[in-house]
């Protein structure tokens, strides 16, 4: 060592420390972040207090007279201008629920404000409204209250100093109804809302955009892991935003500042390049609004929704290029096609655009537990073809977010309508299991299959937060396959979209990931379709998606199969109507060349009939008007319905009328030959019916036959029903034995009871309409009847009636029929039942315990079965202790089988050897009146030895499917032979469900699409029992001259050349062609026949 002196290292900190400095309290300092953007006690001290330059109000800059149209009408824009108007003033008070007021506003701006960057006039009256230009432009919607869009942007032609005029359609609801406090519950008629704010305001855009900054920095502070840098920054970055504004006095300067600070921790968002930058995103948003078609208001109101809505994103897409909205729905279009027309060319030009996306491909977000199998087939070919027509594409994606559990045929008929990508997420509700998949590949009943995501979000309405893009990704369950989500953004159910607020923080959220990171990066720009293109790529290169197999079941909302019964009924009656007046209408155009296929009316009943399966309505989840408005319109369509089955009869010759030389007739609708006693119209007698398809004969039935059916009281209260298969003993009631006499089997279990009705309290956890949880079994209670009395003493039918009081108010009739036996025809036991409806949330079912065993049973779904346990095992199969079934349930063992069959009811339970039917409820919410008043229904139950078969799917139609009895001249043969023309041979498992013209035959064409040269039949057959089943359209060559058959979609695209034959593949039809045909276990296929 040297002996000079150590050189000691340089440092910048001082040498004495200046003063203490204590850790800051994390807690404290997170806390203070609410103070700089609240709205309490600090508003005019924090950034609230910036907002605005300059504020201008009272009548000398803006004038406000009123027009309120009586008796709740909703008059256009050209009839409520035309009247008188009064003056009103901020304060005043408008109603009652549901009514319209026509606001017009004289408004001039002050010259001060003249010369800034933003002016805007915020409306607020805590309800919804639609701005109009002076010449009737509908401009833009306002949404007071919570979910909120106050303000519009004044145009430029507004700064000359002048009075400008324009007017607000003010609608008496809030954008979630009428209900106060709890949004489900009736609304009040009588509410009124008040105006709080009529303000021309100066916006400060620079402290708008740092609140707006400041808030998606505040987010990462608050939900950040504590542990993380990113987290701290945050939290530092903020307190020196706040530190800044508040030695500056809050002063534009101190402002700028802000935003420069917020630079440190996000990249520049002022514009939409910030999702130019090259990193990888993993979200990708897309603006969406939710309307439901109805729910908590009516379809009239609905309409404006639309309106509000929809011109709210055209003037988005205006401000934000990144702005990409997509919204489903035919009927909605339609409906703003046909009530605003100019707004919809604007939407149009945008669709054109490519920012406003038209998706779905169905004609409403319909339910899809309820509607029959060819309803769902008209949802997507009425969507399809209403897109296609106005916008000239098809879509490729079924969007359905908001139904209440996914039918297990849905893949298959989405891809026979052209879409293999489908998007969901209302199975994130369920309250009992979790499900486990994000991004999957969805299999139908055949196995065909569509690439599903639901939003990793758990929402369609989420509103663009922090944590909405961070669930994205964090909420994912499918991030082994792929790790992007969709975020689906913008308020919803009750309408609203996307808002600028919601653009701002997406546009921030995407700068802080790209300067900070750890939050998922997003992206806007994009559409559905470019997002499922990019999996399907996936697909393609080898990424094998997680397989779902049959329904997706909803562990919720299980009381929507059972909930406003009589509009089920009305449901299922409009389909068989429809099936009826298609398959006769058909027949007609080949016997008549005269008679006109009615194409147009055919259309219109069946798009209201397509409304009315909107998945608030038929489930029984929507408010009370709702089904005021919903029976109105099913009685047009049956009255439309009738007239058209009228008008096909007559050109069939099948014409009603009693006189010395009509004949009793009868027409059997359905695709087999078929026999059953009838009574007789008008008329206490009963005839043998016979035949079919087409025309059946009838035979009047006199005395004693060969076979007959026979009541007798056995002791007081004890009654035995038999006929050539079955004895039957009821007691007061309840059916105690049943036996099957040809196999000596006894089908009640001894000591127990079927038919026998049982009522349960309905109390849900929170969703009325909706629901029925698992607890309500707990109270399960008899109803014991007070008389019963033969009423039927054959031979060709008994009958047994029994009254039951239910409580003070309310009662139920029984009758329990039983027919003579009839050649190979199933027998089955009917009940028919009258019923006064008028408790509070009771439940009303039926049970039928057998002695069968299986730790199955099946239930009819739309085109197949749906097989589900009868045990509880597991959590999944406890919860499905209520499941939807359509026209039947059966629980079958080897050898031996029960089949319950209905006319109208959904909800159903088999537990153990327990079948159990679900009949009446009776929720208060949000209808106050639910099924209240007087149901009539049918039900039965078919024994059958063997397995479930053909015999089941067939009888079940049946009962569905009366035959058409009437007086009328005598038929010609040419009738009979058009109504055969067409007849399917071959597996009993194949079903022949529709017949109909195609929909673009040059004679019937609408004009919408392209004509089709020549005319066409179309036909749908499914294969009924999962099992390969091969068979033979048969064509009578005398009727049908058929140049070729096509197997084609559900869309009617040239498909599949068959080959049609000459020789004879059945000899009961030696006059025919024929095509072979085989089909997988339930396939739906459907065939053209061109002429």
């Amino acid at each position: 060592m040297g002996g000079g002196k150590p050189q000691m290292p340089s440092s910048s900190l001082p040498k004495l420390v200046p003063g203490p400095v204590g850790q800051q309290i994390h807690s404290i300092y997170k806390e203070r972040l609410g103070q700089f953007t609240s709205n309490g006690q600090y508003s005019s001290q924090n950034l609230q207090a910036a907002l605005y330059e300059g504020r201008a109000s009272g009548d000398e800059y803006v004038k406000l007279q009123v027009y309120s149209p009586p008796n709740l009408t909703r008059p256009t824009f050209d009839e409520a201008t035309s009247h008188e108007f009064r003056d009103t003033h901020v304060g005043a008070s408008f109603g009652p629920s549901w009514s319209t007021h026509w606001i017009r506003i004289e408004l001039k701006v002050p010259r001060k404000f003249q010369c800034k960057e933003r002016l805007e006039f915020l409306w607020d009256a805590d309800n919804e409204g639609l701005i109009w230009s002076e010449d009737g432009e509908p401009l833009q919607g306002l949404t007071g209250g919570g979910k909120r869009r106050i303000e519009w942007i004044l145009p430029d032609s507004f700064r000359d100093g002048k009075f400008h005029r324009f007017y607000i359609e003010m609608a008496c609801n809030t954008i979630m109804g009428n209900a106060i406090g709890d949004i489900i519950q009736p609304p009040p008629p009588n509410r009124y809302f008040q105006l709080k704010l009529a303000d021309i305001v100066a916006v400060n855009l620079e402290a708008r955009a740092l609140y707006l900054d400041f808030w998606i920095i505040g987010d990462a502070a608050r939900e950040f892991p504590q542990d993380s840098w990113e987290e701290h920054q945050a939290l530092q970055i903020c307190n020196e935003i706040m530190d800044t504004f508040i030695a500056g006095h809050g002063t534009q300067d101190s402002i700028l500042w802000g935003r420069q600070i917020a630079r440190k921790y996000m990249s520049n968002v002022d514009s939409s390049k910030v999702y130019e930058s090259e990193k990888e995103p993993h979200v990708y948003a897309i603006g969406h609004c939710h309307i439901d078609t109805t729910w908590l208001w009516p379809w009239a109101e609905t309409k404006r929704k639309i309106a509000r809505s929809w011109s709210n994103q055209c003037d988005l897409m205006d401000r934000y290029p990144e702005h990409r909205f997509t919204c489903s729905q035919a009927q909605q279009y339609k409906w703003l096609e046909k009530l605003y027309p100019t707004l919809y060319d604007r939407v149009k030009s945008k669709v054109k655009e490519g920012t406003f996306q038209p998706m779905g491909g169905s004609w409403v977000e319909h339910d899809t537990n309820l509607p029959g199998g060819e309803s769902l087939v008209r949802q997507f070919l009425y969507g399809q073809r209403y897109f296609e027509s106005r916008f000239g594409e098809r879509c490729k994606t079924f969007w359905l977010p908001d139904t209440f559990g996914y039918s297990s045929q849905l893949p298959q008929l989405c891809r026979l309508a052209g879409m293999g990508r489908f998007f969901t997420q209302k199975i994130s509700w369920n309250n009992i299991n979790t499900f486990p998949h994000t991004t999957f590949s969805w299999v139908a009943l055949d196995g065909s299959q569509v690439l599903c995501h639901m939003a990793p979000d758990d929402t369609y309405t989420a509103e663009a937060n922090f944590g909405d893009v961070s669930r994205s990704i964090t909420q994912h369950k499918s991030m082994d396959q792929d790790n992007t989500g969709l975020l689906v953004f913008g308020y919803g159910d009750g309408g609203g979209g996307p808002t600028s607020e919601m653009l701002e923080k997406l546009r921030r959220c995407r700068g802080l990931s790209d300067k900070t990171g750890r939050l998922p990066r997003v992206k806007m720009g994009e559409s559905v379709d470019d997002y499922f293109a990019r999996l399907e790529k996936k697909a393609e290169n080898g990424t094998q998606f997680t397989t779902w197999y049959g329904e997706l079941y909803f562990e919720l909302h299980r009381g929507t199969y059972t909930s406003q019964a009589n509009n089920k009924w009305y449901n299922r009656q409009c389909e068989i109507m429809l099936h009826d007046i298609e398959y006769l209408a058909t027949a007609a155009t080949l016997k008549d060349s005269e008679y006109q296929y009615p194409k147009k009316g055919i259309d219109d009943i069946w798009e209201d009939v397509l409304l009315c399966q909107f998945h608030d309505t038929l489930p029984g989840s929507s408010i009370e008007l709702v089904y005021h408005d919903s029976d109105k319109l099913y009685a047009q369509v049956f009255k439309a319905g009738e007239k058209l089955l009228k008008d096909a009869m007559s050109a069939l010759e099948l014409n009603t009328s009693k006189s010395d030389e009509s004949e009793l007739k009868a027409v059997n609708t359905l695709p087999w030959g078929r026999v059953e006693i009838a009574k007789v119209p008008d008329s206490e007698e009963y005839a043998l019916v016979s035949g079919g398809p087409g025309i059946a004969s009838v035979e009047k039935l006199t005395g004693n036959g060969s076979s007959t059916a026979s009541i007798r009281e056995l002791e007081n209260g004890t009654f035995q029903l038999s006929n050539e298969q079955f004895r039957i003993t009821v007691e007061k009631s309840a059916i105690i034995s049943l036996v099957d006499l040809s196999e000596d089997r006894e089908l009640i279990p001894r000591g127990q009871k079927a038919n026998q009705l049982v009522i349960f309290d309905d109390k849900p956890l929170y969703w009325q309409a909706w629901d029925v949880e698992v607890y309500h079994l707990r109270s399960r209670q008899e109803l014991l009847p007070s008389k019963s009395y033969i009423l039927e003493k054959g031979p060709h039918i008994v009958s047994l009636c029994t009254e039951t009081k239910i409580s003070e108010d309310s009662w139920i009739k029984t009758i329990i029929s039983l027919a003579a036996s009839v050649g190979q025809r199933p027998s089955y036991i009917e009940m028919s039942s009258e019923v006064e409806w008028r408790e509070t949330m009771k439940f009303l079912k039926v049970e039928f315990p057998v002695d069968i065993r299986n730790t199955e049973a099946s239930y009819e779904t739309q085109f197949g079965i749906n097989r589900r346990p009868t045990h509880y095992n597991t959590s999944w199969d406890m919860a499905k202790f209520e499941v939807c079934c359509h026209r039947w349930a059966d629980l079958s063992e080897a050898g031996y089988g029960v089949s319950i069959l209905n006319d109208s009811k959904y909800g159903f339970a088999t537990a153990g050897n327990l079948m159990r039917l679900s009949l009446l409820r009776s929720p208060k919410a949000p209808d106050a009146h639910a099924d209240m008043g007087r149901h009539h229904f049918r039900y039965a139950i078919l024994p059958h030895a063997g397995p479930l078969d053909y015999r089941t799917v067939r009888t079940a139609r049946e009962f569905n499917h009366p035959f058409k009895l009437f007086h009328g001249s005598p038929t010609p043969n040419n009738t009979f032979s058009a109504m055969r023309s067409i007849q399917l041979t071959g597996s009993p498992a194949l079903v022949l469900d529709t017949i109909k013209r195609g929909e673009d035959d040059e004679d019937i064409s609408r004009g919408e699409l392209p004509s089709r040269k020549g005319r066409s039949v179309i036909l749908r057959i499914y294969e009924s029992l999962g099992g390969k089943a091969r068979g033979c359209i048969c064509i009578n060559r005398n009727v049908l001259a058929v140049k070729k058959i096509e197997k084609v979609n559900l869309l009617e695209d040239d498909g599949e050349k068959l080959v049609l034959e000459d020789d004879v593949y059945d000899t009961r039809f030696a006059d025919q062609r024929n095509c072979k045909i085989e089909l997988r276990p339930f396939e739906v296929a459907t065939f053209r026949l061109q002429l």
